[in-house]
C-alpha cells in the first residue's frame, strides 16, 4: 500500500535490533498487522482494560483536545481514531513510528481526511524541535524497550513538550500482591515481553532525565495495580 500524503517524509532508519529480535511477530512482520489489528484482541491482551485505559487518556487530554499533540508509536485498536475525533478546530495530532508497516496500517485506519500527520521517526531520536507539543502520549511503549532506549524515549518526549505541557504514559505496573493476575503475568511477560518486568521493579520516574529539574509527576493505577497512567508536567518556568 502507498502511504497517503498525510504521512510526512522521513529519513529511512534501520529497525532497532530489539524490535527485530523480540517483536518481529507483533509489529515488524507484515502479517502481524493482519493478526493484531482487532479491537477485541487488544482488549483481551489487556484483560478487558483497553477501553478503560483509552478513556482515561481521552479524559486527561480533554474534550476537545487543543493545541499540538504527539503520539509516540502506533497503537493497535481505536485509540488514535478517538484522539482524532476529539481534536479541536485548528488542533493537530502527529504520530511517530519507526516501522513503515505500522504507519501504513494507521493510514488505512484513519482514512484520507483525518488531518493527522504520520512521521517515520525513532522514539529515541525525534525529529521535532524543542518545546513543540502541548502534550505527548506514550501508550504501552516503554515496556517494549530496553533500558537505555526507554530513557532516551522519555528524554525526547520531555524535550519536545512545551513548558507547562505534559507527557502521558500508560503502561504496566507492579500489581498488588493480592492480585491473582500476578501469577499469570510473570511467565507471560518473561516469555513475550522481556523488558516489561522492569516496570515492576522500578518507577517510571527513576528513568527521567536530569535536565528537567521542575517536573511534576503523578500516578494512577488500575486493575489491581497491573496498569498505570503517569502524568509528567513540565513547569511553566522550565
Amino acid at each position: 500500500m502507498e502511504i497517503t500524503a498525510r504521512v510526512a517524509e522521513g529519513v529511512p532508519q534501520p529497525i532497532p535490533s530489539y524490535l527485530e529480535r523480540h517483536y518481529w511477530w507483533a509489529y515488524v512482520h507484515p502479517n502481524a498487522v493482519r493478526v493484531f489489528e482487532r479491537q477485541w484482541l487488544v482488549n483481551l491482551i489487556l484483560w478487558g482494560n483497553s477501553g478503560r485505559l483509552r478513556d482515561v487518556v481521552l479524559e486527561r487530554l480533554g474534550t476537545p483536545i487543543n493545541g499540538r499533540t504527539l503520539q509516540v508509536a502506533c497503537v493497535y485498536g481505536n485509540l488514535t481514531q478517538r484522539l482524532v475525533d476529539r481534536l479541536a478546530v485548528g488542533a493537530c495530532l502527529d504520530v511517530v513510528d519507526i516501522l513503515p508497516v505500522q504507519l501504513e496500517n494507521l493510514a488505512r485506519k484513519l482514512g484520507p481526511t483525518s488531518g493527522t500527520t504520520l512521521v517515520l521517526s525513532d522514539s529515541a531520536d525525534l525529529t521535532a524541535p524543542d518545546a513543540h507539543y502541548d502534550q505527548v502520549l506514550v501508550f504501552f511503549l516503554l515496556h517494549e524497550q530496553p533500558l537505555e532506549t526507554r530513557k532516551r524515549t522519555l528524554a525526547e518526549a520531555l524535550r519536545v513538550t512545551k513548558p507547562g505541557g505534559r507527557v502521558l504514559l500508560v503502561d504496566y505496573h507492579r500489581p498488588h500482591p493480592a492480585n491473582p493476575m500476578r501469577l499469570i503475568m510473570i511467565p507471560v511477560l518473561r516469555l513475550l515481553e522481556p523488558f516489561a518486568l522492569d516496570l515492576w521493579r522500578d518507577e517510571i520516574s527513576a528513568w527521567l532525565p536530569k535536565g528537567f529539574p521542575d517536573l511534576h509527576v503523578s500516578k494512577q493505577t488500575f486493575f489491581g495495580r497491573l496498569y498505570q497512567v503517569v502524568e509528567i508536567r513540565r513547569s511553566e518556568d522550565t
